[in-house]
């Protein structure tokens, strides 16, 4: 073949993935498709060994985290997408080819906003999170079952887990009641797994204060008032470094804790918080903001005259929202710049 005639490098490529099988749309330094592919999963990464370094996009979703750390370890630079922003770029008809091509012209926009690509350490404290909090879940939906059989029978319990847990024993073992003997023992048997649920729960939660006791970013996370070993762990894990945020409001508007904006005209109009992003650490925050806005020491820490000044002028629900979007901001600092940590009167937090 005359170098004329040769195939030209593509620049950028779209991966539209699947769960074996994988389309690949590749355009050249112009922007035009030059290449379209169909892989299946053990050779997609035999034909990125082959190309010449060059820009991959790829949906952000399950499975294309592992994806992106190969291709980056084989010299590419991997730009992972949200779903929602590649669907303007798909034009007329859906197949997996002209989704990788979407992705692919998506993938070349300047202004475009990219997720970040997670280690292996991060994956791992995910997943303890995401479990510990299906667990939880779990914990919730079998105590509200076993409620529910005891009003059946015309017991009604306490509620709440903790008196849930000191009633529950003293009605299986009251003969008097009118609890049939099988009910008696699906409600011991429910009640041995609450146990065991409870035990698996309280080993995951100690496995991951254990790793907020090693990590110094998590040490130095939980000076900031209401983080503490989950809030510190969840945050390393979803955000890592920090660094893929402009400025602290980035992070913030990204956990969903900023206005939601539906302006025109020249008139501007805030609606309530856009609640996007990730919703188990915007929770995390939430919580810890509430606790902080009942118990924090406010003669002694600088929040406490702003906490002050807000909860004058505004519900208490509104306030601890906006102490949990300050939160954010601190917590942008605190990871972006090395050594950093909250102090009650350090003016750089004001």
């Amino acid at each position: 073949m005359s170098p004329r005639n040769a195939p030209r490098p593509a620049a950028v490529y779209g991966v539209d993935i699947g769960k074996n099988i994988f389309h690949v749309v590749g355009l050249d330094s112009g922007g035009e498709p030059i290449q379209r592919a169909r892989f299946r999963r053990d050779s997609l990464l035999q034909f990125f060994e082959r190309a010449a370094p060059a820009i991959v996009g790829m949906e952000s979703c399950a499975g294309s985290q592992w994806i992106a750390r190969r291709l980056h370890a084989l010299g590419h630079k991997v730009r992972l997408i949200p779903a929602q922003f590649v669907k303007p770029y798909v034009k007329s008809n859906k197949s997996d080819i002209i989704d990788a091509e979407a992705i692919a012209e998506a993938a070349t926009r300047p202004t475009m906003r990219f997720a970040a690509i997670k280690s292996e350490e991060q994956a791992d404290l995910q997943a303890l999170h995401r479990v510990r909090d299906q667990m939880i879940g779990t914990r919730t939906r079998l105590i509200n079952q076993m409620q529910a059989f005891c009003l059946e029978y015309g017991i009604a319990l306490r509620q709440g887990a903790g008196l849930f847990k000191l009633d529950l024993p003293l009605v299986l073992d009251d003969a008097s009641n009118d609890l049939s003997p099988a009910m008696r023992k699906l409600l011991t048997d429910l009640f041995a797994d609450l146990r065991r649920l409870e035990q698996r729960i309280d080993d995951v939660t100690r496995e991951i204060a254990a790793i907020a006791d090693r990590e110094d970013v998590a040490r130095r996370l939980m000076t900031i008032p209401g983080i503490g070993a989950l809030g510190a762990t969840a945050l390393l894990a979803a955000v890592g470094n920090g660094r893929q945020f402009r400025k602290a409001r980035d992070l913030a508007a990204w956990l969903g804790l900023v206005p939601r904006e539906h302006s025109t005209g020249g008139k501007q109009k805030l609606l309530g918080i856009s609640k996007r992003g990730n919703r188990y650490v915007r929770k995390l925050l939430v919580h810890g903001a509430r606790s902080c806005f009942r118990h924090l020491d406010r003669a002694r820490d600088r929040l406490g005259s702003w906490l002050d000044g807000l909860q004058s002028r505004m519900h208490p629900n509104k306030a601890v929202v906006a102490l949990a979007a300050k939160m954010a901001r601190i917590v942008w600092v605190v990871l972006t710049k090395p050594g950093a940590l909250y102090e009650r009167r350090d003016p750089a937090f004001a």
